[in-house]
């Protein structure tokens, strides 16, 4: 999922876990894109490399252009829950989400390969709980799939 922002960050409790410290891990201050990835157990590198491709060429920022053609930078965070279940009862399930083991390299592919590609990466920190803010440009959320 890609929102247009003028800016987002991610905070997360502070490394040495004290109550009420918190941590900017990754911010962006200005115009790009917020991506929230989720991996799901059939996501393979190939896969992650592909979305890595489509979130920096997609042209949904204002005046039609990329990330690429612009320079725009992305903030990176993983979104497990973007797998969540719902079809049955009032509570999600989250089988469709891959586990860590299998989803955090995935997450960490992405961001690679947008910085192979030239682009200006911020991200959060995976499996964190993390508080992302984001100042959207719109409202302009795509979902994106492969």
């Amino acid at each position: 999922m890609a929102t247009r922002v003028l800016s987002a960050s991610v905070t997360v409790d502070a490394q040495d876990g004290t109550r009420g410290d918190q941590d900017v891990v990754g911010r962006i201050d200005r115009p790009g894109l917020l991506a929230l990835i989720g991996a799901t157990h059939t996501d393979t590198a190939d896969t992650a490399r592909a979305m890595a491709g489509k979130l920096h060429e997609l042209r949904i920022l204002p005046g039609d252009v990329s990330c690429a053609s612009s320079g725009a930078p992305l903030l990176v965070v993983s979104q497990f829950t973007l797998y969540a279940r719902t079809d049955k009862g009032r509570r999600p399930s989250w089988d469709l989400a891959a586990p860590r083991d299998r989803a955090e390299p995935l997450v960490e592919e992405v961001i690679a390969e947008l910085r192979r590609r030239g682009a200006e990466v911020a991200s959060g920190r995976f499996g964190a709980m993390m508080r992302v803010a984001s100042v959207n440009d719109g409202p302009f959320t795509v979902i994106l799939e492969l």
